[in-house]
Parts: C-alpha cells; sequence; structure tokens
C-alpha cells in the first residue's frame, strides 16, 4: 500500500479531486489516495470492526471517488466531507446488503404447490360424488347433523343445544350416519 500524504489543505483536495474529475489525472488521484485512504479504512474499520471488510469497502470508496469525481462541487462543500460521504452511503449499502438473507430456492413460500395428476383429480370428483350420492339416501336428520359438524364445524355439544337434542342422540345419530355411508360407499367400489 501507498505511504500516506501529509496534510492536504481544503484548497489543495478541492483542486485534487477537480484535476482527477476533470482530466483523470492519475497523480493528483494518488496523492487524494495517500490522503484519504488511510482515513476512509481507519473509519471503516471503526464501524465494522473487521479488517478485511474495511479495506474492501476502503478500495470501493476510492474507485468511487474516481468514477465520480466529475461530479465534485467545490462551491457545495470541500473534498473530504463529499469523499466521506461516499464512505458513509457505501458502507451503510454494504450493512443493507450483509443483513438482507439469501434467497433460499427450497424456501417453502417460494415452492409451487404440487399440482395434481389428472387421474387423482378424476379420482376425487369420483369419489366426492359417490359420497353426495350415498348422502342422498341418509334420512334428513343425518344429513342436518353432518351438515352442522362437518360442514358448519360445530361441535356435538353446539349441535345438541341447537336442535335441542341430547348430546348422546347426536352422537349415535352421526355414528349411525357414518355406518351407512361406508356402507354404501364400500358397496359402490
Amino acid at each position: 500500500m501507498l505511504e500516506p500524504a501529509g496534510e492536504l489543505t481544503k484548497d489543495e483536495a478541492c483542486s485534487l479531486l477537480e484535476a482527477v474529475g476533470s482530466r483523470r489525472d492519475i497523480e493528483s488521484f494518488e496523492v487524494l489516495f495517500r490522503c484519504y485512504g488511510p482515513r476512509v479504512k481507519a473509519y471503516m474499520a471503526r464501524l465494522t470492526r473487521d479488517p478485511h471488510v474495511a479495506e474492501e469497502l476502503m478500495q470501493e470508496v476510492m474507485i468511487t471517488v474516481w468514477n465520480k469525481a466529475g461530479q465534485f462541487e467545490a462551491t457545495r462543500g470541500n473534498a473530504g466531507t463529499w469523499i466521506f460521504t461516499i464512505a458513509r452511503n457505501l458502507r451503510i449499502d454494504a450493512y443493507r446488503k450483509n443483513r438482507r438473507p439469501d434467497f433460499d430456492v427450497n424456501d417453502p413460500a417460494f415452492v409451487p404447490d404440487d399440482t395434481k395428476s389428472a387421474e387423482s383429480e378424476l379420482a376425487e370428483r369420483q369419489n366426492a360424488s359417490r359420497l353426495r350420492d350415498a348422502m342422498k339416501d341418509l334420512p334428513q336428520e343425518q344429513i342436518q347433523l353432518l351438515t352442522l359438524s362437518f360442514f358448519d364445524d360445530c361441535s356435538h355439544n353446539t349441535i345438541a343445544t341447537t336442535l335441542n337434542l341430547p348430546l348422546g342422540t347426536v352422537k349415535s345419530r352421526i355414528r349411525l350416519a357414518f355406518a351407512r355411508l361406508r356402507a354404501a360407499l364400500e358397496d359402490g367400489k
């Protein structure tokens, strides 16, 4: 690494930065790099607490200074403030990038749902049709209990209270309805 340069006055730093921006003057950039590179690296080391990251960020800052030197306006501020503003912004960007989790292709939120095959879809429709046909043969009171229990998601206690029936009657009628449905579906296979 280059030896650090001595202190630059505000006017010297501004004129060096303007020379880099207007003429791409390598010697002027070298002086700026020697002066501000170690300072930016120390600033980054203090913020990141990692010397390797600090070195990388310092290099990114100085590359950005080289590339954007033409945008510097001495009337709006001094060179040091402009360089450290770039450093601060790059540090914030690096922090945000590191805090963002990596994309996981196996994350359930990004994995498409398995689509059913046409064969399984047809089988489900046939089973649903067979169940509807079997339910048509049940007495109305059992259909009402099954509808409340499984489609309306009511508990047996709620059904008993709603229909003013004993709890045991509700449970036995549901059991009986299941037995009839099971028998009808097994016969249909």
